[in-house]
């Protein structure tokens, strides 16, 4: 018996067939190259439907799936959000994949709720009952554990934590994305960067060789690097934006553990202690000591753990309940 668990990003899909012991059987990345709408689901069915036939053919029979995606799962109507694929506003995922898995059961989740079951099954969360995964990478999302649950909200919404406010007064550029992840994602560090850019004239760093449209946070990373005034400001601002962020979940949920990941978190490790220092600043004094903050384990795969980790989920309560039922 295997477990296929699917990890959707934005720009790829990783596919990845585990053993019940969380062992990958086999891996592969899929680019999305821009695609869109029915072509992104017809991308994904296709892939289930080779990978079900070829584990079959090596003896390792796929017995349930499990699919994490960029955007909220509406568990009620089988449909998600996914704002960074076109088309994908309410989108019926979960028909179009069983049309192409038959018995086999299919779970999906937000992947802000799939990184922080990875990291449980199989990262710096085991053994915890009460975690949070922070995700900063082109945008900023919480995956939230509380007593050995998911925390969802009432609409399965909860965990939007780009939406945190962190900053007065309101401005509205915070409106698409939110006042934290407008300040510290990936995509926000290249905004405040270029809003520094048009303020100071008199610039004449490393960023300003290259067209401010056409800026990532690579590319502040490298500057930061080599002592680029303006880089190290736009990563200073972004530390205490994270500090803060770490300092309210640590008041809010008095949790064991956050764990900080996505693509940011990759390079920003090195600056966990500052950000460490900075959360304690703000936090609750007495919680501030009881919580460990650490990166995470499983870096870019957490996703795909916690996909897997869904679809394990599903076939431990099915034969519960069919146990409750004999």
């Amino acid at each position: 018996m295997s477990l296929l668990g699917i990890d959707l990003g934005a720009t790829k899909i990783a596919f990845a067939i585990f053993g019940e012991d969380g062992s990958i059987l086999s891996n592969e990345t899929v680019l999305l190259e821009h695609s869109s709408g029915n072509k992104v689901g017809k991308l994904i069915t296709d892939r289930i439907t080779y990978l079900l036939s070829s584990s079959e053919r090596l003896g390792s029979k796929i017995s349930s799936i499990g699919i994490s995606v960029p955007g909220i799962n509406h568990d009620k109507t089988g449909t998600v959000w996914a704002p960074n694929i076109p088309g994908w506003n309410d989108y019926p995922l979960l028909k179009e994949v069983k049309s192409v898995s038959g018995d086999i059961p299919v779970t999906i989740d937000s992947d802000r709720a799939c990184y922080i079951l990875g990291e449980l099954w199989q990262g710096n969360a085991r053994g915890c009952r009460n975690a949070i995964f922070l995700s900063v990478g082109t945008g900023i999302g919480a995956g939230i554990l509380i007593n050995g649950e998911i925390l969802r909200g009432s609409n399965d919404i909860a965990g939007a934590i780009g939406w945190m406010a962190l900053n007065i007064p309101y401005d509205k550029k915070y409106k698409s994305c939110g006042c934290f992840e407008y300040n510290a994602s990936g995509e926000g560090l290249a905004k405040v960067t270029r809003e520094f850019l048009r303020e100071q004239r008199h610039y004449a760093g490393e960023l300003k060789n290259k067209p401010a449209g056409e800026i990532t946070s690579y590319d502040i990373f490298s500057a930061y690097e080599n002592n680029d005034p303006l880089a190290i400001k736009v990563i200073n601002q972004s530390i205490i934006f994270w500090g803060m962020a770490i300092a309210n979940i640590v008041s809010l949920f008095n949790p064991d553990k956050i764990i900080i990941g996505g693509g940011l978190f990759g390079p920003a490790k090195r600056f966990m202690p500052a950000i460490r220092k900075e959360a304690a600043r703000w936090a609750q004094p007495i919680s501030s000591k009881q919580v460990d903050i650490e990166n995470s384990a499983l870096s870019g795969d957490a996703g795909v753990f916690g996909a897997a980790y869904l679809a394990l989920q599903k076939l431990n309560n099915l034969s519960q309940d069919k146990k409750n039922n004999v």
